[in-house]
């Protein structure tokens, strides 16, 4: 995760996180730079999803069955497993977690447990008494989708003509209720076009996070993701865009951060560098406290509707299997240290090799996504292929 609004505004150690605050605690949005290794989980709690968006690392949609999810008891028995291993934050993900009858009873078991809870939702099925419910289940934060800055490219994303509006009215409904509500766009070749647009229109709803996804080649996403994916001129340009947002706009108002390209956070420092901004060497100790990039397996971890763990949501595939609450806790999966998958990806940087082993900037990066290695040439320590650094 690559917080340009944090390393650009003089919040770049962890001291100044820290400052003020109980030193056992990291508030939830710096999570990513904490020395604690405790794992925010992904939860997807269905596969059900009134959409069926292009690009669904869960492949959900309203053909999937609810019969096999995780029923109430268990979820109420992995959240207590959680709140044993002092997991800081449950993201409530799916498909579409509204589609949960027993959502809100969750969030608050969560909440009596002194579990940070975030939603992750398309917003169409949010109104204003939706919202209400979200604020006093004690969810803190809602991330909406949007993946176009018009009707004609979101819906098109999402496969549903008429996904735009009501996805929009809910940052109003969200606003309303005092629930602090972001922007998640996944960026490709189909909606590049359209990013200043959907920055401004981010800005104009009264969004205070704007995190850019980076396609990743998993569940739908497979099928478009050679076509779709950005070029590397395509990528500097979003990224100058993001930087040039973030250096005039009060971070007050609103946070830009990137996701899933950890060689991010280089072309951020090389930015920095050439406008000698006075916050270089603090974003520098912020980024290099990460200890390269990726937090999948180590930060992060990802839970299905059926029980099945993975090192991250995109890892979702028969060779990134951790096992299953549904027969084993989570946390004694979590602390196996003979689980060869979570080897793999906590020790991922002894194993790579070509381009990302030889690399000055593998400190800072960690060899990119292994998701997107695997997908190339089904070996995980191969060259992350969105990589955009040049020798």
């Amino acid at each position: 995760m690559n917080r340009i609004t944090q390393c650009l505004h003089g919040k770049g150690t962890i001291s100044s996180m820290m400052a003020g605050s109980d030193k056992k605690e990291i508030r939830q949005e710096y999570l990513a730079y904490s020395p604690v290794i405790r794992p925010v989980i992904f939860w997807n709690l269905t596969g059900r999803c009134n959409l069926s968006c292009m690009h669904c690392y869960n492949s959900s949609g309203s053909d999937q069955e609810s019969y096999t999810e995780l029923t109430t008891d268990e979820a109420h028995s992995f959240i207590d497993d959680c709140a044993g291993l002092n997991v800081p934050v449950i993201l409530f993900s799916g498909g579409e977690p509204l589609l949960r009858s027993d959502l809100f009873e969750l969030a608050t078991h969560a909440k009596e447990k002194r579990i940070k809870t975030a939603l992750s939702t398309n917003g169409t099925l949010i109104t204003q008494e939706i919202a209400e419910k979200i604020r006093e289940s004690g969810i803190g934060y809602v991330g909406i989708s949007l993946d176009g800055a018009t009707s004609k490219t979101h819906d098109r994303f999402r496969n549903c003509q008429g996904a735009f509006d009501p996805a929009i009215r809910a940052f109003s409904y969200c606003k309303d209720a005092k629930i602090r509500c972001g922007v998640r766009v996944t960026l490709t070749k189909a909606n590049y076009h359209e990013l200043k647009d959907l920055i401004d229109l981010s800005l104009t709803i009264g969004a205070c996070r704007f995190c850019l996804y980076w396609l990743v080649p998993s569940g739908r996403g497979t099928g478009s993701y050679v076509n779709q994916q950005l070029s590397a001129s395509e990528v500097f340009s979003a990224l100058d865009l993001l930087y040039e947002y973030a250096s005039k706009t009060d971070p007050s108002v609103i946070e830009f951060l990137t996701v899933d390209g950890p060689q991010d956070a280089i072309h951020l420092l090389s930015l920095m560098e050439q406008k000698n901004s006075p916050d270089l060497p603090d974003a520098r100790s912020l980024i290099a406290s990460m200890k390269g990039g990726c937090s999948a397996g180590i930060r992060v971890a990802s839970v299905t509707q059926h029980g099945d763990v993975y090192p991250c949501q995109f890892a979702q595939i028969p060779e990134c299997h951790v096992g299953s609450i549904r027969t084993r806790k989570f946390s004694e999966l979590w602390n196996d240290q003979d689980n060869p998958v979570l080897k793999r990806f906590r020790n991922k940087k002894e194993m790579l090799k070509g381009r990302c082993a030889s690399c000055s900037y593998l400190d800072l990066c960690g060899g990119g996504c292994r998701v997107r290695a695997f997908f190339q040439k089904k070996d995980f320590s191969d060259d992350d292929p969105f990589c955009f650094i040049k020798d």
